[in-house]
């Protein structure tokens, strides 16, 4: 039976962080490592992770450089075979945790998983599925490509040969990092399951769009590290192409 780390790095998100945990904690896979990052909440967090101090595996209490940090810190001491996280505003859906190993027994050849799932409001109803398809580095850097990171999960060996989240990106480490793994090799495998639930709110970073600015500005340097080359007008181009697709493939599904 394979362990599944779950690392969720929480900062003052007391309003959502209890469903997070209860989504993990209530899985009926049995060998799960639970790992919760808070690095100074004041509003009443703490007082959450505390309730369930004695189901969690391992809680990191200290201050960190950011989310991406505080994923590297929490993967730094899992001891799982399989690897996934979950913000603390978002949340599992049952029995992902048995199929997200189902898979991956069934699939030795694939590091990465990618399954589908939602997306939901301050009040839990859905508002859009999202199923996850065509994860390749040249659709990613084009916004071609359709995932979900909370239902996205990886081999242990898969995370620990990649550089891990970079802690200067504080808007898209998530698919910087799936980029980076599939860059050097890794390869995508796509569940048919719905996994996991992504909830967008006035102060997360997608609901509010505060960072809208520094989003563009670290996808044009991911662009610029894989591909050695400034954006150019003809990749706006390529971009509005895939992008089309993209739209195409996800009304006709």
């Amino acid at each position: 039976m394979k362990k599944v780390s779950i690392v969720t790095v929480s900062f003052n998100q007391a309003a959502f962080l209890e469903r997070a945990i209860r989504s993990v904690l209530d899985q009926d896979y049995p060998d799960i490592e639970y790992i919760v990052v808070d690095p100074g909440s004041t509003d009443g967090s703490r007082d959450i992770i505390e309730r369930y101090r004695a189901r969690i595996s391992k809680a990191i209490l200290r201050p960190d450089r950011g989310a991406a940090d505080g994923l590297n810190n929490g993967f730094a001491v899992a001891t799982g075979e399989i690897f996934g996280f979950l913000n603390a505003d978002d949340y599992l859906l049952p029995g992902a945790l048995s199929q997200v190993v189902g898979f991956f027994e069934s699939h030795p050849e694939c590091d990465i998983a990618m399954g589908n799932g939602y997306i939901v409001d301050v009040q839990e109803r859905y508002q859009r599925h999202v199923r996850a398809r065509g994860f390749t580095v040249r659709r990613y850097l084009y916004s071609g490509t359709t995932f979900l990171q909370q239902s996205t999960f990886f081999r242990c060996d898969t995370f620990r040969r990649s550089l891990g989240f970079n802690v200067e990106n504080r808007t898209s480490w998530d698919g910087e990092l799936f980029v980076s793994m599939v860059h050097s090799g890794a390869t995508v495998g796509y569940m048919a399951e719905d996994l996991a639930c992504f909830r967008i709110h006035e102060e997360s970073i997608s609901g509010s769009g505060r960072l809208a600015d520094d989003y563009r500005k670290d996808y044009r340097r991911i662009f610029r590290q894989i591909q050695g080359r400034d954006w150019r007008m003809t990749d706006e181009l390529l971009r509005f192409i895939y992008r089309c697709e993209g739209r195409m493939l996800r009304a006709m599904s």
